[in-house]
């Protein structure tokens, strides 16, 4: 029986997705922006809130102040310590979390929509935006536990390649800003409430719900929410990254593997050569065993079991990048392998197969994205927070079916210049 119900969950998700997403949008008394969307069919709400508040906003020499901010922000508010939220949450069957990433962070609440049950949750919510304690003690214990992190990450060559890749991308501009065991040590919890206080407002905060409710009811859920918050602004951006020039940053290690990226800033969310790069993308090395890269990398010459690349756009320029490990004695034939894969894939394109392929897959598998509560939420904040069209989804495979090779080409060329790519190899010989 629960396999079935799960597996009718689904069915109907998928369907509703098919249908299309219906995302209502206004904005609170006191500013913030609501997105919401209604799904009937199991008794029960995510709410999702997004500052602009991501380590982009950490000051030069405050390293990792966004991350601790939000990390012991719903450890103890008001009357409340860690222990009480954690255990009255339990009994309500309620689940409040949330993470910050280099553009946001957020805060999200699931539970369920019974009166006596969401009601108590929403009150543990709202008073963790309204007086979170940022408790001495707690900041400690957390300050040590990320050090720790920190000090293990410094180890591994994954981590040692992703801190210098991005880096060596944004060597003066924010998103480049590494956190470090001796920057997250200074922090102290005057830091984390001057923070809080510039960030954490009304008017620089979206809200996102999906779930049991009626317009009227998250009206009412969302206005209780923004009056928690002081009303605010959204920070001054800082200058968008400047284009880099080609680059290679070379780091010893004693791994028998190297680690090695390559890539360079490539479009910022809402960019209109998005879905182009998207389609183009899955044929380069998006699309796993059936990519290019994988082809020629792993397939043909064995140079690796994993080769990849991908988009990541963010509120300013994000990454494109390639990645792989390889043998360190093989770590330079397996490079030119790559920039060989790349050089051809941007002068030509995809072939008209490759394309088909590339929007039967994406444009196939796109239900598989909002086929549950928790994904449809995550898309519908996204479409939020970066300010994206509301029909987004609904318009996501008509885009993808409609991009061309020759969309592609220009869009590869536009945004992915080979002579500029930064590559960065750990343990590689």
């Amino acid at each position: 029986m629960k396999r079935l119900f799960t597996a009718a969950i689904t069915f109907f998700a998928a369907q509703a997705a098919l249908a299309g997403v219906a995302i209502e949008h206004w904005t609170t008394g006191n500013g913030t922006r609501v997105y919401f969307s209604a799904a009937p069919a199991l008794p029960m709400v995510d709410v999702q809130l997004d500052f602009a508040a991501g380590s982009m906003f950490d000051p030069v020499d405050k390293a990792g102040l966004a991350a601790l901010t939000r990390g012991i922000l719903d450890l103890g508010a008001g009357e409340r310590d860690e222990t009480a939220i954690a255990e009255q949450l339990a009994d309500l069957g309620a689940v409040l979390g949330g993470t910050a990433d280099t553009d946001r962070a957020s805060i999200t609440l699931r539970t369920l929509t019974a009166e006596d049950k969401l009601q108590p949750a929403l009150a543990v919510l709202e008073e963790v935006l309204r007086q979170p304690r940022f408790d001495a003690a707690i900041l400690e214990r957390e300050k040590a536990r990320t050090i720790a992190s920190l000090k293990d990450a410094m180890t591994r060559p994954d981590s040692i390649a992703g801190k210098a890749f991005w880096e060596a991308l944004y060597p003066a501009h924010p998103y480049g800003r590494q956190a470090t065991p001796e920057s997250v040590a200074n922090l102290n919890r005057e830091d984390l409430v001057d923070f809080h206080q510039q960030l954490y407002t009304a008017g620089n905060a979206s809200i996102t719900m999906v779930g049991k409710l009626t317009r009227v009811e998250a009206e009412a859920i969302a206005e209780r929410l923004s009056a928690a918050l002081p009303p605010g602004t959204p920070p001054a951006l800082p200058q968008p990254p400047a284009p880099v020039k080609g680059n290679t940053v070379a780091l010893a290690h004693p791994a028998s593997q190297a680690h090695v990226f390559l890539g360079l800033p490539a479009i910022e969310r809402g960019h209109p050569d998005f879905f182009p790069m998207l389609v183009g993308n899955y044929t380069l090395g998006g699309g796993g065993f059936v990519s290019r890269l994988v082809r020629e990398v792993r397939d043909k010459r064995g140079f690796a079991y994993s080769v990849y690349s991908y988009f990541a756009p963010m509120r300013q320029t994000g990454p494109f990048q390639i990645g792989l490990q390889t043998q360190r004695k093989q770590a330079q034939e397996a490079i030119k392998v790559v920039r060989e894969v790349l050089d051809e894939f941007v002068a030509k394109g995809p072939t008209e197969e490759e394309l088909a392929a590339a929007k039967a897959n994406l444009s196939g598998g796109f239900p598989l994205r909002l086929d549950s509560n928790s994904k449809l939420l995550a898309n519908i904040a996204v479409i939020g927070f970066y300010g994206l069209p509301l029909d987004y989804l609904d318009r996501y495979r008509e885009r993808v079916e409609a991009v061309t090779a020759d969309e592609v080409r220009a869009a590869f060329a536009r945004h992915v210049r080979p002579v500029d790519l930064i590559t960065v190899t750990v343990a590689a010989d």
